[in-house]
């Protein structure tokens, strides 16, 4: 088996998510690749809460290098995909390539991954339907209406489906995301 993973994020993904999952991996003697639209430096973003704040607010963070552009991944060379969070999602869910690219990774029968907002790629690709999911809070309304369903859990492994609410849930979410990948 590869001992390759696919992390898919985008300028205004959640910088935070992107460093941990790289370096965690590493750790863990995995080759961690950063799959971006295109290939090039990352504006990433940081997203922390706020006194006084029905929300939470944003902030530049550090930069991340994305290793290859989404069009040049097969599945075949990865044994998961991991879809970070922060604001990229809301646009890499319209990104044929990627939704095709989450597909192929489906059909292969490789674990399908997703922190926070990165979530709204799987429910894009179709990926949720009738599973059971974790996400940032603000987006369970999209996982009820794809035909998931939501629980408030930091974390959640529904087959090869992992997923995670927060940034703050990583020690439960790579729990289970090594847990799959067993």
């Amino acid at each position: 088996m590869s001992r390759k993973i696919l992390i898919v994020t985008g300028d205004g993904g959640d910088s935070y998510e992107a460093l941990y999952a790289y370096h965690r991996f590493l750790e863990a003697r995995w080759e961690p690749v950063v799959a971006a639209p295109s290939r090039k430096r990352l504006h990433m973003v940081l997203h922390d809460a706020e006194p006084g704040w029905e929300t939470y607010v944003e902030r530049q963070g550090y930069s991340i290098d994305a290793d290859v552009a989404i069009t040049a991944v097969a599945a075949r060379e990865f044994a998961a995909i991991l879809i970070l969070g922060g604001r990229a999602p809301e646009y890499l869910r319209n990104d044929a390539s990627l939704l095709s690219l989450v597909h192929e990774f489906a059909a292969h029968d490789k674990c399908l991954c997703a922190i926070g907002h990165g979530i709204q790629v799987l429910i894009a690709a179709g990926a949720i339907k009738g599973r059971t999911v974790t996400c940032h809070a603000h987006v369970r309304i999209e996982v009820e209406r794809a035909g998931g369903t939501y629980t408030n859990k930091p974390a959640v492994r529904d087959g090869k489906l992992v997923t995670g609410q927060t940034w703050k849930s990583h020690p439960e979410f790579y729990r289970e995301l090594f847990a799959c990948l067993e």
